[in-house]
């Protein structure tokens, strides 16, 4: 056994994210496309003999939360406590995705930490099994393990493989700003929305590796009460499609934008005005891709 390993945590984006209902539990139905891109996370896992779980990161959080509520640490307890396994690990988190970006950054830290721990000690866990235990930590946890293009559904845990996206440019720009996710889904008027993604089109092109097409079908409905609350986000995506992007959208429920390119010089040039523009907000250039 390799007594350390080092995991990946790529973050996402939602080409389109529709809600089609409420549940009696309270949980949202959900209909989303969901893509990979290469801004990631980066986790060391070492088996120590201790029996502990030591947990650190190279940054603190905005929302300064305590160790054992991290997803990370919440994912090793439910690995120690359900598996037969000797002795503690001590995992370092190094945080590259911005914090309460609508980019799954905790919920691809916990994926990571449940495959680090299965290949770290053998445990011989399918894709489908760690799926199972990491929808009970996070509903975005399973599209994390399975990583790609995925059709997203139920509360997010029913994943449908789609074919690779057509290789485009993604510019993320995030204000300094912290959105609520409860609250944009508590204050999401679904009898009054006047439209819907048509996530069935989108992933037609994108079968059809139609970039232009799959860039001009991003939709989000979360946007009806997340851009009223925070109107700059409305700005940041015109000004992405004022400097070359081909399709704007916020993702998950904010505040993060994104803007598709097919070019990478004019990805490039926007990216380097944007980090001009907007000295204190996160801006990345990255590519709808799994990291190598």
């Amino acid at each position: 056994m390799e007594n350390i390993i080092y995991k990946k945590a790529p973050a996402k984006i939602n080409l389109t994210l529709d809600v089609t209902g409420k549940r009696p539990d309270g949980y949202h139905e959900l209909r989303m496309v969901m893509q990979t891109i290469d801004i990631y996370d980066e986790i060391s896992l070492e088996a120590i003999e201790d029996e502990r779980i030591i947990f650190t990161m190279d940054k603190e959080l905005p929302d300064k939360i305590q160790p054992e509520k991290n997803l990370v640490y919440k994912a090793a307890k439910l690995m120690f406590e359900n598996y037969k396994i000797d002795g503690g690990i001590k995992i370092h988190l190094t945080k590259n995705i911005p914090a309460a970006a609508g980019l799954a950054g905790g919920s691809s830290d916990c994926a990571a930490t449940l495959e680090g721990i299965n290949e770290l000690y053998n445990l011989g866990l399918t894709i489908e099994e760690l799926c199972d235990l990491g929808v009970t930590l996070g509903a975005d946890v399973p599209f994390c393990i399975k990583k790609g293009t995925q059709l997203s559904e139920g509360i997010g845990e029913i994943l449908t493989e789609l074919p690779s996206l057509p290789p485009l440019f993604a510019l993320l720009i995030k204000p300094d700003i912290s959105v609520s996710t409860a609250y944009v889904y508590t204050h999401l008027d679904l009898p009054s929305l006047d439209y819907h993604p048509d996530t069935d089109k989108m992933i037609d092109r994108i079968e059809k590796k139609d970039g232009a097409a799959v860039a001009s079908l991003l939709s989000n409905v979360l946007e009806t009460v997340t851009i009223p609350e925070y109107p700059v986000l409305n700005d940041l995506k015109k000004y992405l499609m004022d400097n070359g992007a081909i399709g704007s959208l916020m993702s998950g429920s904010g505040p993060t934008v994104f803007g598709l390119f097919q070019d990478e010089i004019q990805a490039t040039m926007a990216y380097r005005k944007a980090m001009s523009d907007f000295p204190d907000y996160d801006v990345i250039l990255c590519q709808t891709k799994i990291p190598d």
